[in-house]
């Protein structure tokens, strides 16, 4: 199936009957994963109960997901560049259920982390995949507008993942959160499935020569660009926010699912992204997009650290997550576009940037919790995503010149 390379007359449209999947479909396979995520958080008090371990023992089943989770998709882009984006995706959400399903039966900790390392392997597979699909199926000025809309289910993945996950905790326990995501997961798989049956994607077989596609990605300037701003933003920007539950017990005392819910603002302003950017994108282009997302997230972070109350933090987590889809989606963007004859590769070596710098991340701030206090970090955690914002505004023309 060739590309589709004319632009989509409207948003509205970006879902009208064609020869591929849709948007919403790859956003709800991305709300799955997503979704299971965030309902583990909260539940980890639970589970710790459960097997009579610490809540930094049962931990582990979150290292355990998130280590496989970032270096698998390294081997999904091009695996999916030379088979088939659909097919690569298809099978690993087939995976991806089997998996979470199982975990609801672990009798053990080591259990669960075993079966967790292996679904996170396969969920690794899903949102790259997916972005790149998109990539190659809409042309480059519609496709913030298709991206925003697939983000838009990954923010309402974030929301319902959080309060629910905080709901199962109070009321159901953590097998059944297992169970009812593992359904869900195998009834998106089976309307994925029937997708890609009834396309013809034709894999685009983007093998660098030699077998290096990732050191060829890497000549390009731009590439390097956008690969070094993702690993700083997922240094100091996505790592600051996974430590905004934590502040919120320790400043305010708040029950935790009270924080969950709180938290849940951050995917909200993932779906207002998906509202706005359409218009803002026409009206201030891509480096305005960058600049504001990069302004809001440093106010918002300044102001949560020098706030001493709680209420405010619901509207601020908003604009936060309307300020990270802002910067982050339009490095998404880009990134789909690094290597069109590769895409799959290009946005799998984005995605493990971000996780690399994460990974850092939260390293580093938690030394500086530790030993000044969280204010000070999430200070520093909006002063260095304006300054990365700032950044990327001014390079990115002498990049592309």
């Amino acid at each position: 199936m060739a590309a589709r390379t004319e632009a989509v007359a409207t948003p509205p449209e970006l879902d009208a009957p064609a020869a591929h999947v849709s948007v919403g479909l790859l956003g709800a396979a991305a709300f799955i994963v997503t979704a299971n995520v965030w309902l583990i958080n909260p539940l980890l008090p639970v589970i710790a109960g459960e097997f009579g371990e610490s809540v930094g023992r049962a931990a582990l089943i979150v290292s355990a997901y998130a280590l496989p989770y970032g270096v698998c998709q390294l081997g999904y882009g091009p695996l999916g560049d030379r088979l088939g984006k659909l097919r690569v995706m298809t099978a690993a959400l087939a995976l991806f259920a089997l998996g979470t399903a199982a975990c609801a039966l672990a009798p053990t900790l080591p259990w669960l982390a075993a079966l967790r390392l292996l679904t996170g392997a396969a969920a690794a597979a899903l949102i790259p995949l997916s972005m790149a699909y998109i990539g190659d199926h809409f042309a480059y000025r519609e496709r913030q507008v298709a991206l925003g809309r697939f983000l838009a289910l990954l923010g309402l993945g974030q929301v319902l993942g959080a309060s629910l996950g905080g709901v199962f905790g109070q009321y159901a326990g953590w097998r059944p959160t297992f169970l009812l995501s593992a359904l869900a997961a195998a009834g998106v798989w089976l309307a994925l499935w029937r997708g890609a049956r009834a396309t013809a994607e034709r894999p685009g077989g983007g093998r660098a020569p030699g077998g290096r596609p990732y050191r060829r990605l890497l000549r390009a300037p731009a590439a390097r660009l956008v690969l070094g701003a993702v690993f700083v933003e997922g240094m100091f920007l996505f790592s600051g926010a996974a430590y905004l539950g934590a502040f919120l017990r320790e400043r305010h005392g708040l029950p935790y699912l009270a924080i969950g819910f709180m938290l849940g603002g951050f995917g909200l302003g993932g779906i207002l992204y998906s509202r706005l950017v359409g218009p803002l994108v026409r009206r201030v282009g891509e480096g305005g997009l960058i600049r504001l997302g990069g302004g809001l997230c440093g106010l918002c972070f300044l102001a949560i650290a020098l706030i001493g109350h709680w209420w405010p933090f619901v509207p601020l987590a908003i604009l936060l997550g309307l300020g990270n889809n802002l910067l982050h989606g339009t490095l998404q963007t880009r990134a789909t576009e690094l290597a069109p004859e590769a895409r799959g590769t290009a946005v799998s070596l984005f995605a493990f940037c971000l996780f690399l710098g994460q990974g850092v991340g939260a390293a580093l701030l938690g030394a500086i919790v530790d030993g000044v206090s969280y204010a000070a970090m999430l200070a520093l955690v909006g002063a260095m995503t304006a300054l990365l914002a700032a950044w990327i505004a001014w390079a990115s023309p002498r990049r592309a010149a």
